[in-house]
């Protein structure tokens, strides 16, 4: 017998949609802690690298060289093993921690900055500005990130300062994209056209009516930038085009492991495994802040 004989329809559905909207719940809760928990994780290692790593990451040991991990029938000395040169890779991977988040760091810096300001600028004044910004800003987007950097490692050598202006030289281009169509939306709208009746100038309105009102979806795409620009400076550390060695990177580590794959898995799968890990939770946590902070997506 059908214990909902009787009630009313609307309660019903209430007591069928409240363990799913309880589950839905735990998720959003998992999908929040979870990648802050990996990402806190990551920049305490990045401040306290020296204090936490267990050994110089440069320290060579030639008598260590290629030990497993201790799970894998090492020694508990090197728990995540060591490399051809007997570099402990555990230390390596929590100094890399520091190049990542700093590259990071300074690029979703830069072309948040740039993108914003043309987006702001374009998106608001419109017409002719608005034309010569966003071809600049989709000859940008054509062009291919890695290609770039190779020959800026090429003319310039690489370096950190090689990687930052790789990937900032066209990073900036989908901040701009979405920022003007935020802008669009938002030109026309009542607070800003009182403001100019009132006569406030261009740039106070950009400055002061519509800035603050993109800051939510700029927040989203520079989370989930996090973890792409992690990727791309592996890559580029991988190709060779980013921070020369004997510097810990994660790129280079995934690089240097890559011939001794089959004899010394652990030396590419930690730090490509830390890498993983690094980007899903800033995609995760894009994601969640996406929907806590657009209005549109909190009512579903």
């Amino acid at each position: 017998m059908d214990v909902a004989v009787g009630l009313p329809e609307l309660v019903v559905d209430d007591v069928r949609e409240r363990p799913q909207g309880r589950r839905w719940d735990l998720f959003l809760q998992a999908n929040f802690f979870l990648p802050v928990v990996v990402l806190l994780t990551l920049v305490v290692c990045a401040l306290f690298a020296g204090q936490i790593a267990p050994y110089d990451p440069l320290q060579t040991s030639l008598t260590a060289r290629l030990q497993p991990p201790a799970f894998a029938g090492g020694t508990s000395a090197h728990l995540l093993g060591t490399d051809k040169l007997g570099r402990d890779v555990l230390s390596r991977i929590i100094f890399g921690a520091r190049v990542s988040l700093s590259v990071a760091l300074l690029v979703i810096l830069i072309t948040a900055t740039i993108g914003t300001t043309l987006g702001i600028v374009g998106g608001y004044l419109g017409g002719f500005t608005d034309a010569v910004l966003m071809r600049i800003t989709d000859v940008s987007l054509a062009f291919p990130g890695i290609l770039i950097a190779l020959l800026l490692a090429v003319t310039m050598g690489p370096s950190f300062t090689t990687v930052v202006l790789a990937i900032s030289m066209l990073g900036w281009a989908p901040y701009s994209r979405l920022i003007r169509g935020e802008v669009l939306k938002l030109r026309n709208a009542d607070f800003v056209l009182q403001a100019r009746i009132i006569g406030c100038s261009p740039g106070r309105i950009m400055l002061t009516h519509i800035f603050p009102n993109v800051i939510n979806p700029l927040l989203i795409l520079a989370t989930l930038s996090v973890g792409l620009v992690i990727l791309i400076e592996s890559a580029l550390s991988f190709l060779g085009a980013g921070i020369p060695p004997p510097t810990a990177t994660w790129g280079s580590m995934v690089s240097d492991g890559r011939s001794l794959i089959d004899t010394a898995w652990w030396i590419s799968f930690f730090p490509g495994l830390v890498m993983g890990l690094v980007v899903l939770s800033g995609n995760y946590l894009g994601d969640w802040l996406r929907d806590r902070l657009d209005p549109r997506l909190r009512q579903i």
